[in-house]
């Protein structure tokens, strides 16, 4: 290779994928709130997994009946390939992660982009969850009726019928708030160290 075919090579070069030193320190010092974020979607996942064991456990707990047995178990197989069905996506984003090195102005912005797409499929993964929370609180709330009164010849007034719309509203505008407080707290401020690096580097 001559001195001509060395010099088309360097002009060829990418600029944008040129790392200067100061750059290079400013990309790698993103590590750390990433590092923070593949923690807590460790712990996530240990959670996670430890909650879907204690809910199969329930109905043994409480002694339900085989009706109510039967019931639960059929909501829970629902709730269960839900949980499955996302723990797998968060989980391959977790192993992208691991896999991350950020040297590069690329890699860091795809890096970020990644934990905003995944912050958003937390936040559905939460969501997709609440109405088996309603219909978990709902069926304790009915199972002690009928432990009592007897549900299935229990008759509503319009103010009791009211009170279970308003608890299943309620539930899920927390549940919605939680959840946006939780992903924020914990993925979200890291992000925002992430961003905050990127604009330093579109600022030069």
């Amino acid at each position: 290779m001559d001195f001509n075919d060395i010099q088309n090579a360097w002009n060829n070069e990418r600029p944008e994928n040129v790392i200067l030193p100061t750059n290079l320190e400013r990309i790698q010092s993103a590590n750390t709130p990433l590092d923070k974020i593949r923690k807590n979607l460790k712990n996530e996942f240990v959670y996670q997994i430890l909650s879907m064991i204690f809910l199969g456990t329930i109905p043994i707990i409480c002694q339900f009946n085989s009706q109510m047995i039967f019931l639960y178990y059929l909501i829970y197989s629902l709730f269960v390939a839900v949980c499955v069905y996302y723990l797998v996506k968060l989980y391959f984003f977790f192993k992208r992660l691991n896999a991350t090195t950020l040297r590069t102005k690329d890699s860091l912005y795809e890096t970020y982009f990644d934990i905003r797409l995944n912050m958003e499929l937390y936040k559905t993964f939460g969501f997709s969850l609440t109405p088996f929370l309603v219909v978990y609180l709902l069926g304790f709330y009915f199972y002690g009726l009928s432990k009592t009164s007897g549900f299935l010849n229990y008759e509503f007034s319009n103010g009791q019928l009211l009170g279970l719309f308003a608890i299943i509203v309620f539930t899920i505008l927390s549940m919605g708030i939680s959840l946006e407080w939780w992903v924020q707290k914990f993925y979200g401020k890291y992000a925002r160290e992430i961003k905050k690096v990127i604009d330093e580097l579109k600022e030069e």
